[in-house]
C-alpha cells in the first residue's frame, strides 16, 4: 500500500511536470517532449528517492550507495521511456501526453521491482 501511495504521488508529480513543460515551455520545440521527459525525471528521481527510502522500503544508512543504485534503476526506466516515447509520438502519432501515460505503466512496474530487489536491498546483517 505504501508503494502504491508513494508511487502514485511521484507518478502524478512527474506526469504534471512532464505535461507542464510539454504544453507550455517546449510546446514549439521540435522533440520538446523529450526535454520535458528529462526534466520530469530529475524532479521525479529526487522526490521518489526520499519518499521510497523513508516511507516504502524504510531503510537507514548507505545513503550514497542507495542513491547510486536508485538512479541506475531509473536510468533503465528513462532509457526505455526515451526510446518508446518518440516511437509512439513520431511513428504511431500518439499525442505526447497520452504516450507518456501508456509508458508510465511499464516503467512503474519495472521501477518497483528494481528498487525492491536492488536499490534498497539489504542483507540480513544490515
Amino acid at each position: 500500500m505504501r508503494f502504491l501511495a508513494v508511487g502514485a504521488t511521484n507518478t502524478l508529480v512527474g506526469y504534471l511536470v512532464f505535461s507542464a513543460f510539454t504544453l507550455w515551455v517546449f510546446a514549439d520545440v521540435y522533440l520538446g517532449y523529450l526535454l520535458s521527459l528529462a526534466l520530469s525525471y530529475v524532479v521525479g528521481i529526487s522526490l521518489a528517492f526520499v519518499l521510497y527510502r523513508r516511507f516504502v522500503f524504510v531503510v537507514r544508512g548507505h545513503v550514497l550507495r542507495d542513491f547510486v543504485r536508485f538512479v541506475s534503476v531509473y536510468l533503465v526506466a528513462i532509457g526505455i521511456n526515451a526510446a518508446a516515447l518518440p516511437l509512439l509520438v513520431e511513428v504511431l502519432l500518439v499525442p505526447p501526453l497520452l504516450a507518456q501515460l501508456v509508458i508510465l505503466v511499464a516503467t512503474t512496474l519495472l521501477s518497483f521491482f528494481g528498487h525492491k530487489k536492488f536499490s534498497f536491498r539489504r542483507s540480513g546483517a544490515e
